[in-house]
C-alpha cells in the first residue's frame, strides 16, 4: 500500500490483493502482528500492509475477521486467515522455500510446545509495568517473570545452541522475539541479569535482517505504549 497511515472507520477498503502477492492487516507497534511482519521478511515473500486503527476499526476489515484482530492475511483469491501462530505456520507451508519449521513432527511438536509455555509468559510484559503505574508492589511478579525467564535460558544451555531449535533462526525464534525487542520500553531489562544465554540470544538475534527490517526504536515503542497506556493510542507515530 501507499501509505502505512492506519485504516480507521469511514476509510475507503483497499482494492483486491493484487495476482503473486499477500495482504497482511497489521498495526505498527503490535507484537503479534510482527511476528507475522517477521516470517513474511525472513522468507521474502511478497507482501503489502493494511495498518488498521484498533480502536475504530473499519467496517470492512469486520467483514473479513468478525474478532477484529491484528495479524490477519488475506491471499488473492479472498481467502483470510488469522491468530499469529496460525498465520506464521500458513506461510511456512504456502510457501516452502527457507523453511522455518522443522519437518520432523516431534521436532514441530517441540517448538509447539515451547510457543504454548510462552504465551503464559508474555502477560507479565503488560501486568508489571500496568501495576508499577498503579503504584502497585510488582516485586513479585518480576519474581515469577524472571522465574519463566530462567527456564528458557535453561533451554538453550541443554540444548547447547545458538537458538531455540538450533544453531540457525526457525519459527520458535520469531514467536517468542517481539517481547524481547519491547523489554526496555516496559523497564524488565534487569529480568535477563541472572539468563546470560538468553541475553546472548537476544544479541544473535538483534542481528537477524528480518529483526532489523521489523524493529522500531525503543524510543518509538515508548512513545506508542505511553500514548496507548493514556487511552489514545497514537497508531501513527512518527509517519
Amino acid at each position: 500500500m501507499s501509505t502505512e497511515k492506519c485504516f480507521a472507520n469511514g476509510s475507503a477498503a483497499p482494492g483486491p490483493v493484487s495476482k503473486g502477492h499477500i495482504r497482511l492487516y497489521s498495526m505498527r507497534f503490535c507484537p503479534f502482528a510482527q511476528r507475522t511482519r517477521l516470517v513474511l521478511n525472513a522468507k521474502g515473500i511478497t507482501y503489502d500492509t493494511v495498518n488498521i486503527h484498533l480502536k475504530d476499526k473499519p467496517d470492512w476489515f469486520l467483514k473479513k475477521n468478525p474478532l477484529g484482530l491484528v495479524p490477519t492475511l488475506e491471499t488473492p483469491a479472498g481467502e483470510v486467515i488469522y491468530e499469529s501462530p496460525i498465520t506464521c505456520e500458513y506461510l511456512d507451508e504456502v510457501y516452502p522455500e527457507k523453511k522455518l519449521l522443522p519437518s520432523s513432527p516431534f521436532a514441530k511438536a517441540q517448538q509447539k510446545m515451547m510457543l504454548e509455555h510462552f504465551s503464559k509468559v508474555t502477560p507479565y510484559f503488560y501486568k508489571i509495568p500496568m501495576g508499577r503505574r498503579n503504584g502497585e508492589d510488582v516485586s513479585g511478579l518480576e519474581t515469577e517473570l524472571k522465574e519463566k525467564l530462567a527456564k528458557l535460558n535453561e533451554v538453550l544451555v541443554n540444548k547447547k545452541t545458538k537458538f531455540f531449535g538450533g544453531d540457525s533462526i526457525t519459527m520458535i525464534d520469531y514467536m517468542m522475539w517481539p517481547w524481547f525487542e519491547r523489554l526496555e520500553t516496559f523497564e524488565l531489562q534487569h529480568c535477563l541479569d541472572g539468563t546470560p544465554e538468553l541475553k546472548k540470544w537476544t544479541e544473535r538475534m538483534l542481528e537477524d535482517p528480518a529483526v532489523k527490517a521489523t524493529m522500531y526504536s525503543t524510543d518509538a515503542h515508548k512513545a506508542f505504549y505511553k500514548s496507548y497506556v493514556d487511552g489514545k493510542p497514537d497508531y501513527d507515530y512518527g509517519l
